[in-house]
């Protein structure tokens, strides 16, 4: 390497820097063409020293070669074997690092450091068992996205910085662990951070809330497998200061208890039948429960916002925040201009699993994109969003995009999918936290179509267009719910239709009941309990047998309109669900305008009866449920129109069934229809 004084030269080792320095050019020329024929010669492996000044000139050493080499200097080398590529006299490029103790590092160097995708094996040495890293390094230390699989059989698949996990990340003990436990959620400087998910297994307990210094501190809500679950602010691990209890009976708690749920101190008991005990609770020599206070047997029911249908969490964890360490690596992605060599250290990889990796003794393996084909694919990805952008053609774009894995926004949404199952799923299927589901379902659908603009800009700028304007609130609302929200509501439809099945479980017993006693009624027998005119039955379709009479036929009045009605079930977009309710409407006025033999629009007096007929027949299970799911997650442009007046009168024929009278009393001689609204 000449040096800039025109009398130096450098000789650029593994772990020395050599500097020859000469008082004149010429003597330096001599030095140079020595020291460049003799490395020469060493890569030939021929020894002949010819004459300065006769036969070739000698070519110049290569500065980028393959090699292996042992480090002898002390440091974090020492002793370390490396075998690859070199530049320079720096490992560069892909190679294999060996240390004398067992660790084995394979994959991309930068000037001596390791950089890029790696895999390193580090023994245990207690035990014939190992520390797996599958990770992105940067100058040397973990960077970016990584897999590390741990010989006590933990695994952690998340971000790290400095060699911590740092970010969003997941760390899961093994299920036959003496504790099994799993983490979801933000890290700080390797420790748990920020917001996440933990779930004890042992004890059958799920905690969310926030984190600080690997320790629950903040707000936090506790879940428990036996349906117990509470809220309240925590401090070192510990719930400090009064909460919010809920048992499994609706009972509500509020005052101060311990961890094993122990009423302790000041608080009030509002019990499901209305009664409260208000008072100082605690616990005596015996068993059971003591308590100084009053208890009131003179108070109105409890409104049921405020027992079985208390919510958990709302405004506890803006759902603005609670993702960040998500969505934050594809903002970052985005900001960067969306570089392909850069995809998996922001937005994760897939490798094989890890029980199959050790299994198969393939400890080095890891099936993944290679940097190139992950640069020409994100071009290919840009290429694409600009090619659809007219409304018909986006849906199809997104949805292609959204089902894959290697898409940057399939990517993301399989995130979010983990996080929402790690909250929601298992002991976290507990109906005080449904709203606390809805809205951050909602949030990811804002998040992915801000990512989708966000490539689509990054695009734009590539191909020298000018970028879009930005969208005006309304704009993006109405893209994210018509658009966004039902392309990626299957992803999440499981957990969040669960957590509404708990939440409307005794309507809908109710519900259930009065559609069996309404079942037990003949068509004709049904049509005139629910008082609809009879000029309006079709008895035209009550095709009778010889030993039939009028009078026992059952599901063959409307038949068109309670099939198409029980389609609502086969869908879970929300629009979809209101379609097949406005063609159901359509079926019930198009079989009474046949049987009057004239168009005819039905009043409100006469469509309600005729509609729980409908529902009745159609006995589809859990209407409340999914009555609610679709007006949470309707769009907004609805509100007033056709689809929300017909999500209105479901509302009524669901609520009247219900009714005791329903069951037991005939309706009176006219609906009215100003009491239904």
């Amino acid at each position: 390497d000449p040096g800039q004084d025109g009398c130096t030269f450098h000789l650029l080792t593994p772990e020395d820097k050599l500097s020859f320095c000469s008082k004149n050019a010429q003597d330096l020329m001599v030095w140079q063409w020595k020291v460049t024929q003799a490395v020469c010669q060493a890569l030939r492996g021929k020894k002949d020293f010819p004459v300065l000044g006769a036969g070739l000139e000698p070519s110049e050493p290569p500065a980028c070669r393959c090699v292996a080499y042992t480090f002898r200097a002390e440091g974090r080398l020492c002793q370390a074997t490396y075998e690859g590529e070199w530049c320079r006299g720096r490992p560069h490029g892909r190679g294999t690092l060996r240390w004398p103790d067992g660790r084995n590092h394979v994959g991309s160097f930068c000037q001596g450091l390791e950089h890029g995708f790696g895999i390193r094996l580090v023994p245990q040495a207690s035990e014939d068992k190992f520390d797996c890293y599958k990770c992105h390094w940067r100058g040397g230390s973990m960077c970016g996205y990584g897999i590390c699989e741990y010989g006590t059989d933990e695994v952690y698949k998340g971000y790290f910085w400095a060699g911590l996990r740092h970010g969003f990340g997941v760390l899961e003990s093994a299920p036959q662990a003496p504790q099994p436990c799993r983490y979801t959620g933000h890290w700080e400087k390797g420790q748990r951070s920020g917001y996440g998910i933990e779930e004890d297994g042992d004890r059958g307990e799920r905690y969310i809330g926030m984190w600080q210094a690997d320790q629950r501190h903040g707000p936090g809500v506790m879940v428990t497998q036996a349906g117990v679950c509470y809220q309240g602010t925590f401090q070192a691990d510990k719930m400090v200061g009064p909460g919010i209890l809920l048992s499994e009976d609706d009972s509500l708690y509020e005052g101060t208890f311990t961890r094993d749920l122990t009423l302790v101190g000041k608080g009030k008991v509002t019990f499901p039948n209305g009664f409260t005990l208000e008072g100082s609770f605690g616990s005596g020599s015996g068993k059971g429960l003591h308590t100084q206070g009053v208890l009131d047997t003179a108070a109105f029911p409890p409104d049921p916002s405020s027992t079985r249908k208390r919510q958990l969490g709302v405004g506890a964890f803006p759902v603005e925040s609670r993702w960040q360490g998500v969505y934050g690596p594809f903002r970052d992605f985005i900001s960067a201009g969306c570089p392909g060599d850069e995809q998996e250290a922001l937005l994760g990889f897939h490798v094989q699993n890890s029980r199959e990796l050790r299994k198969s003794q393939e400890y080095l393996c890891c099936e993944r994109t290679q940097p190139e084909a992950c640069a020409g694919r994100m071009e290919d990805v840009l290429d694409e969003l600009l090619l659809h952008r007219e409304p018909r053609a986006l849906r199809e774009c997104l949805e292609k995009a959204l089902s894959s894995s290697r898409h940057p926004l399939g990517k993301l949404l399989r995130t979010l999918m983990l996080t929402f199952q790690a909250t929601y799923a298992g002991i976290g299927a507990n109906k005080h936290l449904q709203m606390l589901a809805q809205e951050e379902v909602k949030q990811h659908a804002r998040e992915l179509w801000a990512a989708y603009r966000g490539l689509l800009q990054v695009a734009l700028r590539r191909k020298g267009q000018a970028p879009e304007e930005d969208e005006d609130p309304e704009a993006r609302d109405l893209q994210v719910h018509s658009l966004v929200l039902p392309l990626m509501l299957p992803s999440f439809y499981s957990e969040l239709f669960t957590l509404y099945l708990l939440l409307h479980e005794s309507e809908d017993s109710l519900y259930s009941q009065g559609i069996a006693n309404l079942s037990l009624f003949p068509d004709t027998k049904l049509l005139e309990f629910l008082d609809v005119q009879k000029h309006l039955w079709p008895l035209k379709d009550l095709t009778l047998t010889t030993n039939q009479r009028l009078s026992l036929v059952r599901d063959k009045c409307f038949l068109s309109a309670t099939e198409c009605l029980q389609k609502i079930i086969t869908t879970v977009d929300p629009r979809e669900k209101l379609e097949v309710l406005e063609k159901t409407y359509g079926e019930i006025e198009a079989t009474v305008s046949r049987v009057l033999g004239q168009e005819h629009k039905l009043p409100m007096d006469d469509l309600l009866p005729l509609l729980i007929y409908v529902v009745s027949r159609a006995r589809i299970q859990h209407l409340g449920a999914e009555i609610h799911l679709i007006r949470d997650m309707m769009d907004p442009i609805h509100t007033g129109g056709l689809y929300d007046f017909l999500l209105t009168a479901l509302e009524s024929c669901y609520e009247h069934i219900q009714k005791e009278d329903m069951r037991l009393h005939r309706f009176p001689g006219r609906w009215d229809s100003k009491e239904l609204w």
